[in-house]
């Protein structure tokens, strides 16, 4: 299995960007303890960043019918103002979870509320750099329950 690591604007410069909100792990370092989270649970993974919604949008598209078996994604700012994102989201036809690095709702009030995150399976904010740890681990519980009852359905049917 495929998992796909979408990461949205301004997350290519963490370690830089407002350390004491975001801290100082870099989006490189965040994308090496994935790849070897997922290589010990035998799945492939693969990341994109882009500051630009309509290629997160392209992304996600790319989920239908396709190569991925879920999505782990950090839509950012669009989290909160982008409708066309979520509706990706709900047409990508795999698992979808968000991450936040800061605790959405502990912020501004624009930040508290996740448009994208209601049409995700789960959405974990506030943990740091460790929220995509956790994320991983979510989506691949979620896999692992399809998997049992793709598998219960085919044996009933025999």
């Amino acid at each position: 299995m495929k998992i796909l690591v979408i990461q949205g604007p301004n997350l290519n410069v963490l370690g830089h960007r407002e350390p004491h909100i975001y801290g100082n792990v870099t989006l490189e370092q965040i994308h090496e303890n994935l790849k070897s989270q997922a290589q010990q649970n035998n799945m492939e993974i693969e990341f994109f960043q882009t500051n630009f919604e309509g290629e997160i949008i392209d992304k996600l598209q790319e989920c239908i019918g396709g190569e991925y078996a879920g999505v782990l994604i950090n839509p950012a700012a669009y989290s909160h103002t982008s409708v066309a994102i979520a509706d990706a989201i709900a047409s990508c036809g795999v698992p979808v979870v968000e991450v936040h690095i800061s605790n959405i709702h502990a912020r501004e009030d624009f930040r508290t509320k996740s448009i994208t995150g209601r049409v995700c399976a789960g959405v974990i904010a506030g943990f740091g750099a460790f929220g995509y740890h956790l994320g991983l681990i979510a989506l691949f519980q979620i896999l692992n329950e399809l998997a049992l009852l793709k598998q219960q359905e085919e044996q009933n049917k025999q």
